[in-house]
């Protein structure tokens, strides 16, 4: 994984989820849920991280999955945040397609890392 796509995406997903948390925290004061957000959204990447240096292909998928979930339930607070009206639909829609994105590589990741090691 020397240049990985999915290292990219996630990382810039979490810069977003940082930026997102400083807004809810300063504009919105709102402080459960943007640690909520933070702690699953800044988590993927360093799921991915710690599964590039794997101890085996079965710790690699063990930590391409929790980063998985971890995107799911990202995807979970963002809606939260939305259907709360502590976000609009532009700034939900303009961080949720990064969410979607990192759900889609992540199943690939999985699935295919899953069909190579039988």
């Amino acid at each position: 994984m020397a240049k990985s796509i999915l290292k990219e995406k996630s990382y810039a997903f979490a810069v977003k989820i940082v930026k997102l948390a400083q807004y809810l925290q300063n504009e919105k004061k709102e402080f459960i849920l943007s640690k909520q957000i933070i702690r699953s959204g800044t988590s993927v990447g360093a799921l991915i991280r710690e599964g590039e240096y794997g101890q085996s292909k079965a710790d690699f998928i063990h930590k391409m999955s929790i980063a998985l979930k971890e995107a799911n339930e990202s995807e979970y607070w963002l809606s939260i945040l939305k259907d709360t009206n502590y976000i609009d639909e532009q700034l939900y829609d303009n961080t949720v397609v990064y969410c979607k994105e990192l759900i889609a590589m992540l199943v690939s990741t999985v699935k295919t890392a899953k069909f190579n090691e039988k």
